[in-house]
């Protein structure tokens, strides 16, 4: 009896330990202090065979012999839990500064000549099916390989960790492809040259991406042209591609209904810095810089058009929201701000078959999320036209209403029976706070919002900003239109 509860822990023992870090590759050589062992594979027969790299190719790789594909892995000191891995797909040890960072943090890194087939199929199965690697490796790609870490990505979008891509080429087949890894919520971080001749290909990737609700983070090298490629700090792409793997699993609210769709919400505004390691400026925008929220689009019964609710990290106490008529962007800066103060923010339901808004509609909104545990007074919200509709509903639901704010408002409602500009005095009754937050040079400036001051017996803050016009809408200090809406929830 002994004997076999010792056979089964020596088993149970190896296993743990191959899992961990699989050794067993073959005859291995050095990269960068680190066990490297080299493969071929045959393009018809799709056998695996390991060969050992001459002293002639060094850290790189000499080129496969015709009809072969070479193949590297590169084992860690000490495996990280679980096998995570890095796969390049072009240009092997090139600005490696990276991967050998991920080396010291437990990584794998591996390799295949150019460019995605079946050979990479059998690679992939290789490491993951035979050797215990984690079935989502990232990728690290740079110009062909970018459109290579692209091209698996969108074929296999549910075998992709994080794509880091510099400079990248593109194909037409993978840009109409993005929208299978935005499903999957790949994070994707470009890194370009901001005289780059195909910086153009980041831009159509961000547009579809984005669009798609995908987290996208772009850093452009002011100066540099297609090279150098990579970054000398490491931190920052190590960083990226370890912030992935160690992502925990988004909890699923308890306001949703069994039926939603998730995707993601951040600004985009661009931040300039001095990159030290790299002696030139950098401009980087979008989540892995700034931080990212869930956003969630559902339905209710006997409501026409979709619901949105964007999710702070912690909601605040009391549960505040925004109730708004319009979506958010990545340059709605009060709404960013007031996210990370714990508020929800919430797109009432805009129909599709209407001129406008149906409040009855808002109303079953608003019962839903009450019902849920959402404060019973948000603060209404909109930008331009979209303020009117707001005020609209406000005035018609004064007991469900902490203020209203709208940021270079125009008071006009399409279903309003008597406009908001002409039917202030039920919200002065009501003692609801007003905050307007408006560009100088707006062109509406005097006729709505100089018209509200005149006609607002009640208490009413206007925050002008010199010099801005009707756009950007967002107010220069989001911080201080953040206190106010805190203040109008207290």
């Amino acid at each position: 009896m002994r004997k076999i509860f010792f056979i089964i822990f020596i088993n149970v023992l190896f296993s743990e330990v191959y899992a961990q870090s699989p050794t067993t590759f073959g005859d291995k050589t050095s990269w960068h202090g680190f066990d490297r062992y080299d493969f071929v594979i045959s393009e018809t027969t799709l056998q695996i065979k390991p060969i050992k790299a001459t002293e002639s190719e060094g850290a790189g790789v000499a080129a496969p012999e015709k009809g072969a594909r070479r193949c590297i892995i590169v084992v860690p000191k000490q495996a990280a839990e679980g096998n995570p891995w890095s796969w390049r797909g072009c240009y092997w040890d090139h600005q490696p500064q990276a991967e050998i960072e991920l080396l010291k943090r437990g990584f794998h890194i591996a390799y295949i000549t150019t460019d995605p087939d079946q050979t990479w199929e059998v690679w992939y199965n290789f490491l993951v099916n035979e050797h215990g690697l984690s079935p989502k490796p990232a990728f690290i790609g740079m110009s062909r390989g970018g459109a290579n870490s692209f091209t698996w990505g969108t074929e296999h979008p549910d075998k992709v960790l994080a794509i880091c891509a510099d400079n990248p080429g593109l194909s037409q087949k993978s840009l109409m492809g993005m929208d299978k890894l935005a499903e999957q919520d790949v994070p994707i971080l470009n890194i370009c040259g901001s005289i780059d001749p195909i910086l153009n290909n980041t831009y159509a990737i961000q547009g579809v991406y984005q669009g798609n609700g995908g987290r996208m983070s772009v850093l452009i090298k002011d100066g540099p042209a297609h090279h150098p490629h990579s970054l000398q700090n490491p931190n920052v792409i190590a960083d990226f591609i370890e912030g992935a793997y160690k992502a925990k699993p988004t909890t699923v609210p308890d306001f949703l209904p069994e039926r939603y769709k998730k995707i993601n919400f951040y600004g985009t505004n661009p931040i300039y810095a001095y990159a030290e390691r790299e002696k030139i400026w950098t401009t980087s925008w979008g989540p892995y810089f700034t931080g990212s929220y869930n956003k969630y689009q559902f339905s209710l019964q006997g409501v026409e058009g979709s619901i949105t609710v964007i999710t702070p990290e912690k909601a605040a106490a009391g549960n505040p929201w925004i109730f708004r008529c319009d979506q958010p962007d990545g340059a709605s800066t009060v709404d960013l701000e007031v996210l990370a103060r714990g508020f929800h923010i919430v797109v009432a339901p805009i129909p599709y078959n209407a001129d406008g808004p149906l409040f009855n509609h808002w109303l079953i909104a608003y019962n839903y999320l009450v019902s849920k545990g959402f404060a019973a007074k948000p603060v209404m919200a909109g930008r331009g036209a979209a303020t009117g509709e707001v005020y609209a509903w406000a005035i018609e639901n004064l007991d469900k209403v902490a203020g209203v704010y709208g940021e270079n408002p125009i008071l006009r409602s399409s279903l309003a029976k008597i406009q908001p500009l002409d039917n202030l005095k039920p919200l002065a009754s009501a003692k609801i706070p007003l905050l307007h937050a408006c560009g100088a040079l707006d062109p509406n400036l005097k006729s709505q919002t100089g018209e509200v001051k005149k006609r607002y017996t009640g208490k009413i803050t206007v925050i002008t900003d010199a010099g801005r016009g009707h756009y950007p809408s967002a107010p220069k200090d989001p911080k201080k239109v953040a206190d106010l809406i805190e203040n109008m929830i207290k």
